[in-house]
């Protein structure tokens, strides 16, 4: 399944391009939102991810646009796993009020940690209230992308986890990961829209997913 990540910056125009997409990701971190945007962006029939990173916002803000993005539909919320405590309590709570399911995430924008850290991450993500772990690192070589997608043969993270290399080397775990056991995988709207580095074209991805499936 391929989630195309979206940030249109300072817009809600993107709201068109939902028509043609099943799955999206949006980016409000990086939107300028009043609370009738989000409400109009989350009632769509779409199944979206909830997403404000660290950052641009401050944590009232973020806590405030992910709250009403749960109150208005979205069916996934994305919090950081090193977030306040405070912070995710509260999500955690108004999610599983609203039936949203919750993914916590690590991003390490430089590196990928060893086998062993990478475990040591996503058991603590799922032992804070995760229904899905989202692990996202740098990928510098092959052999980061190889640890990436060996998370995906764990037996206690099955059916629970998405895994994603950014950076050049970190192309092959876009198109791999979900013939591998990632519950999906993030992709661009289209070149230039890209979220995160690494991330493949919507249309290009479906087209190398395709060849792979036959």
């Amino acid at each position: 399944m391929i989630c195309v990540s979206l940030d249109e910056r300072y817009s809600v125009n993107f709201l068109k391009a939902l028509r043609n997409i099943d799955f999206a990701e949006i980016r409000m971190d990086r939107m300028a939102l009043t609370g009738k945007d989000i409400a109009d962006i989350f009632s769509q029939s779409v199944m979206l991810i909830a997403t404000c990173r660290p950052g641009l916002l401050d944590n009232q803000k973020r806590k405030a646009y992910l709250i009403a993005a749960i109150d208005a539909g979205a069916k996934y919320v994305d919090i950081e796993v090193e977030s306040d405590i405070a912070f995710k309590k509260e999500i955690l709570e108004k999610a599983g009020s609203k039936g949203c399911k919750v993914i916590i995430s690590y991003h390490d924008f430089e590196k990928t940690p060893g086998d062993e850290r990478l475990k040591q991450i996503a058991a603590l993500c799922f032992s804070e209230g995760a229904d899905i772990v989202k692990i996202a690192c740098k990928a510098n070589s092959v052999m980061d992308s190889a640890r990436l997608l060996g998370m995906l043969g764990q037996e206690d993270f099955k059916d629970r986890l998405v895994v994603a290399g950014m950076g050049n080397e970190g192309k092959i775990t876009r198109i791999v990961a979900p013939f591998l056991g990632s519950l999906f995988t993030y992709a661009s709207l289209a070149e230039g829209m890209q979220t995160a580095g690494g991330q493949i074209e919507k249309e290009k991805l479906e087209e190398i997913m395709r060849l792979l499936r036959q």
